[in-house]
């Protein structure tokens, strides 16, 4: 039963989930605008390379905060620490460009391809996301030792950091064409993916209150929608700039639109939970 007056606790996860719905939202609005001057682009990402960019990046770096806090327990803990991993690598690593694909941005190829006039940016931007990543890691280890936190519990997280971090500093020191070139695709696609399996999770814990039909029924619908969505994604991004129509665009914006329904679907759900965590106890 919902209590008359609302604890922190429960505020800061209403807060945190409308947040997350919000960042879609931001991006939603500040494409919109950059497409006034620059039209409908090939996708979503291509619009980091208009004014869109400053919005498109704080929103992605935002809601990976947002999921850290918000990550609850078990499971669920992995799968959302290991998206909140990947959002800021989509926001930092821009996507490839066809030629004249964004008015003003030189691209030196015939396909896709890396403009290099962003790559110093990247690099900035790697190197950032590697060292807070290792303290993020460090802090962990630090309150493990110090009995603060439980490595028997959060080891799942801490192994997926660990692994996508040396995986993305090898990757940037020993094959940076190949990290440019294909480093925005993978994490968007492992993104979305890993959102897929929370709302099955969602549709079906294993502890604590079971979801009703309504309920589970959406997350179900999410979970099947970003697995379509991703399928097209993968099968249409390479012929996206012959077709003419921004199906990749569409497919990019539907997955958007169905990572903010989750966020309001279970919002929505756990309002009046008295402990309102990812995963009740």
């Amino acid at each position: 039963m919902a209590t008359a007056v609302s604890t922190s606790l429960e505020r800061t996860y209403r807060y945190l989930r409308i947040g997350i719905a919000g960042t879609v939202v931001a991006i939603f609005v500040a494409i919109a605008q950059a497409a006034t001057t620059y039209g409908w682009l090939t996708s979503v990402s291509d619009y980091f390379y208009t004014p869109a960019r400053d919005v498109f990046v704080g929103a992605l770096i935002a809601a990976s905060l947002a999921l850290f806090a918000l990550s609850g327990r078990g499971a669920e803990r992995a799968l959302l620490d290991a998206a909140a991993l990947f959002a800021p690598l989509v926001a930092l690593v821009p996507t490839t460009l066809s030629p004249d694909a964004v008015p003003g941005v030189t691209v030196p190829c015939e396909g896709r391809c890396f403009p290099p006039a962003y790559e110093a940016d990247v690099a900035n931007g790697v190197a950032v996301y590697l060292v807070l990543g290792a303290l993020t890691l460090l802090v962990a280890l630090v309150l493990a030792a110090l009995g603060q936190v439980s490595l028997a519990v959060v080891w799942p997280s801490l192994l997926v950091a660990a692994i996508v971090l040396v995986a993305t500093g090898l990757t940037w020191a020993f094959a940076r064409d190949a990290f440019l070139q294909q480093a925005h695709f993978v994490a968007t696609t492992a993104f979305f993916a890993l959102f897929a399996a929370v709302a099955v999770r969602n549709a079906f814990p294993r502890r604590g209150p079971q979801p009703t039909p309504l309920f589970r029924g959406l997350y179900i619908g999410i979970a099947v929608g970003l697995v379509v969505t991703l399928i097209a994604y993968v099968v249409l991004l390479p012929g996206a700039d012959s077709s003419g129509i921004p199906v990749v665009l569409i497919v990019e914006a539907i997955a958007l639109a169905l990572f903010f329904a989750f966020w309001v679907v279970q919002g929505i759900e756990k309002w009046p939970e008295p402990d309102p965590t990812i995963l009740a106890a």
